[in-house]
């Protein structure tokens, strides 16, 4: 079986926001593999600790650090100073992740959960794919 649906999450502040309720609530009840997808290159997806909210701020001070907003350092400035910082940090993190899961619950480590990167000053609706393989 083969399982699709875009979602539609609301608008983020800039910053690593845990959207692992959004996902998992659409997720079928079968046993296979999770994989999403998110439709935009300026924000990223990545699966790390959920429980502790300094790992958060911790992200987003680590990856302002390694791609600061320097107007000097980019050409790729057309939609403002975050334009080129949120391309480069979307690549470092990744476009999607997968997942097993079983009779529609994730099979991943006590303190995992997914995260949304918004990595835009300004907040806007991201559209995300999740497809289901499995049985």
């Amino acid at each position: 079986m083969v399982f699709q649906k875009k979602i539609v999450l609301p608008g983020f502040s800039k910053g690593f926001h845990l959207i692992t309720n959004y996902v998992t609530k659409e997720l079928p009840k079968i046993t296979g593999v999770a994989h999403v997808f998110i439709q935009h290159t300026s924000a990223s997806l990545t699966i790390n600790e959920n429980a502790d909210p300094s790992v958060r701020s911790d992200f987003e001070t680590f990856f302002n650090r390694i791609v600061p907003e320097d107007i000097n350092l980019y050409t790729h400035i057309e939609e403002g100073l975050d334009d080129m910082t949120s391309h480069i940090k979307s690549s470092l993190l990744g476009s999607s992740v997968s997942f097993p899961i079983n009779n529609g619950k994730p099979q991943w480590g006590i303190w995992q959960g997914i995260y949304l990167c918004e990595h835009r000053n300004n907040s806007r609706n991201r559209e995300i794919m999740i497809t289901v393989y499995g049985e």
